[in-house]
């Protein structure tokens, strides 16, 4: 095992998502020892540091290079991730009278999905570490991005993904020389396939938030939103939650970026609402008080494959987010959901993830019921490419 030594990253230590028991950010680490929970990496946030640090010339998730946990450099895994647009939605806009609707647009980045942040900067740290090779149980994007970031780096990329996965998400596996495995079943079954296989420990298992590290990559959306609206916020930003690291990576970096004194004194941080598709919401059954939580939730597949996981580990730390930001949970129809990608498409030229367009759907829902405002400013997250999910959506385009 690599034991590294602190350098230029601002990161101190990890703690348990539980209880906030120290565990050392210089080794190799999974979750946490005392509850087998998540880990949550930490900052030296006192120390001063100007918005100047930001490497504007850096047109990546890298900008943000002292607030991630890679120590050295050489070990950065780098395809340009990060740094997509925000797009305005001007006529989506006019047609339902709302002051300013914005989307960012994570298909942009490589691999096509959001998913490329968290596995660019798990797949770094691994190489840091001395890791040989990994293994992940995915919906589609997240495989496709560890065998990328695997292949860029010269590791082992073992995936395993459910037997009705697009063709798209297998064939790009099998052209980075993945070794993949087809489940029966959901993320949760090949997250047991997993386990089975790799029970020895001998491949890191970059499984969400199964290692302290893909959040770190995704909360640099949070930075981006920021900086993109000249340091002021939205007042609600929408994002579909599956495995929900982004929703909780977005939040930690508006909350690093209060104590960093990043943002203006007096701003008000967004109502966070998490997206679930109605075939797989355990996390909208557990908010609305009618399950404790998710752990014998069972879910049905979707044409939004991201939002398949029907038992997250990080559902606690997705609940803090929702009721710190006084937000909500909603949950989106198969049907819904396509007429949200025809209404983009149409209205706006932009072909976006069944996922992407479950948040367009439920801000529709969210302003018919009044809980959000026409004044309001609303971010939606578009976590992929649409492309990819053509075998899912082939000829429904006119229905």
């Amino acid at each position: 095992m690599t034991i590294c030594t602190e350098t230029s990253s601002r990161i101190t230590n990890l703690e348990c998502s539980v209880c906030g028991a120290p565990h050392s950010a210089f080794k190799l680490q999974r979750v946490s020892v005392c509850h087998g929970m998540p880990l949550i990496a930490r900052y030296d946030l006192l120390d001063p540091l100007p918005k100047t640090s930001i490497n504007l010339g850096e047109a990546s998730m890298w900008r943000y290079r002292e607030l991630l946990p890679l120590l050295e450099d050489e070990n950065r895994v780098s395809l340009g991730e990060g740094f997509t647009p925000i797009i305005a939605l001007q006529n989506l806009a006019s047609r339902y009278n709302l002051r300013s609707l914005v989307l960012k647009d994570e298909g942009k980045n490589p691999t096509g999905s959001f998913k490329a942040r968290g596995l660019s900067m798990a797949i770094s740290k691994a190489k840091e570490l001395g890791v040989q090779g990994c293994i992940v149980p995915t919906a589609g994007n997240a495989g496709v991005a560890m065998a990328a970031y695997c292949a860029k780096a010269g590791m082992r990329a073992v995936v395993a993904m459910p037997r009705h996965t697009p063709k798209a998400f297998k064939e790009e596996c099998y052209w980075y020389g993945a070794e993949v495995q087809l489940i029966d079943g959901l993320i949760n079954d090949c997250a047991a396939w997993v386990r089975e296989t790799n029970a020895d420990g001998h491949l890191l298992d970059v499984s969400t938030l199964k290692e302290p590290y893909r959040i770190e990559g995704k909360k640099t959306m949070g930075y981006e939103i920021a900086e993109q609206l000249g340091w002021h916020l939205p007042d609600v930003l929408l994002y579909p939650a599956g495995g929900g690291t982004g929703l909780i990576g977005i939040w930690k970096a508006f909350r690093e970026m209060q104590a960093l004194g990043w943002l203006p004194a007096d701003v008000k941080l967004p109502r966070m609402v998490a997206v679930q598709a109605e075939n797989c919401q355990p996390l909208v059954e557990t908010f609305l008080g009618r399950q404790a939580n998710s752990q014998q939730y069972n879910g049905k597949p979707t044409i939004a494959n991201g939002l398949a996981v029907p038992r997250p580990l990080g559902e606690p730390l997705m609940l803090n987010v929702l009721h710190e930001s006084q937000g909500t949970a909603v949950s989106i129809s198969e049907d819904e959901m396509l007429e949200g990608m025809r209404e983009l498409g149409k209205q706006e030229g932009l072909f976006v993830a069944p996922e992407g367009a479950a948040v367009w759907m439920a801000a529709r829902k969210l302003l018919a019921s009044g809980w959000l405002s026409a004044d309001e400013q609303i971010l939606l997250l578009n976590t992929g490419s649409g492309q990819k999910y053509l075998e899912n959506v082939e000829g429904r385009y006119d229905q």
